[in-house]
């Protein structure tokens, strides 16, 4: 066992494909981030096996912002404390859905429930007009693979060295960017078939790397498309970029907090 760097920073999306969330401490449970991906709207035209309306589809969903209406009950289970002082520690049950109340802050300043029709409305207007959306809400976040994805910012940095530019880490959209000191880019897939300890409690078994897709060629302040980051991945990285990861034990997790590979 060593420790093999720190948690950069912390982030979830409330509702899937709009913009992310920084955050000081992340719970995290089997079905992922605690508040991530609760949210995601359904499109009529997409396939079944993945119906969520996207980034992919609709590149303006990046500029709106989501936000808990209440941050506080937003940032971890309710009875957490309670469950994990039941030895062995029980697994905390997941909030009400009025505590976990979204509203969203669209490009043009407007704050409009998550599921307000004048919202449906406004993101219909740029997808085909034969295609109908619905709102999903779920206690399982509904991530495109696994629960967790972990990007380190070594990766960030050599992929902007290899385009010549400054990247901006949020274009991956992980749930955990990593340090890992001195390491090189692309160390986390060495992750991969390990597990790893975030902070004192989690444990996270690292499954598979991170095939990637249109959504980080988009500008997450401008939601400008930039073609050539997914070209250089693909030819020099076989089309993946970070990896995804597990909860085989859940807790809370804070900025800065080690990461100890287990083995």
């Amino acid at each position: 066992m060593s420790i093999v760097g720190q948690i950069e920073s912390l982030w979830r999306y409330p509702v899937k494909s709009m913009r992310g969330e920084e955050l000081v401490e992340a719970f995290f449970g089997f079905s992922g981030v605690y508040g991530d991906r609760v949210f995601a709207f359904r499109s009529s035209g997409r396939p079944k096996g993945f119906p969520y309306l996207t980034g992919r589809e609709h590149e303006q969903l990046l500029l709106y912002r989501p936000r808990f209406r209440d941050p506080d009950a937003a940032a971890r289970p309710p009875d957490l404390a309670e469950a994990e002082s039941i030895a062995p520690g029980l697994n905390p049950r997941f909030a009400d859905p009025a505590d976990l109340a979204v509203e969203v802050e669209t490009p043009s300043g407007q704050v409009l429930a998550v599921d307000d029709p004048a919202l449906m409305r406004m993101l219909a207007e740029r997808i085909r007009s034969d295609h109908t959306l619905a709102l999903l809400r779920s206690e399982r976040a509904m991530t495109d693979c696994r629960p967790i994805s972990l990007f380190s910012i070594q990766t960030v940095r050599q992929l902007g060295d290899e385009l010549g530019t400054a990247l901006d880490k949020r274009r991956f959209r992980a749930n955990v960017y990593m340090d890992l000191g001195s390491a090189a880019g692309f160390s986390e897939d060495g992750f991969v078939g390990q597990t790893l300890r975030l902070g004192p409690k989690v444990v996270v078994s690292i499954v598979e790397r991170d095939r990637r897709c249109k959504m980080i060629t988009l500008d997450p302040d401008t939601a400008e498309a930039s073609p050539d980051i997914l070209r250089r991945i693909t030819r020099a990285h076989g089309g993946m970029a970070g990896v995804y990861g597990a909860v085989l034990v859940e807790g809370a997790v804070r900025q800065g907090d080690d990461i100890e590979l287990l083995g």
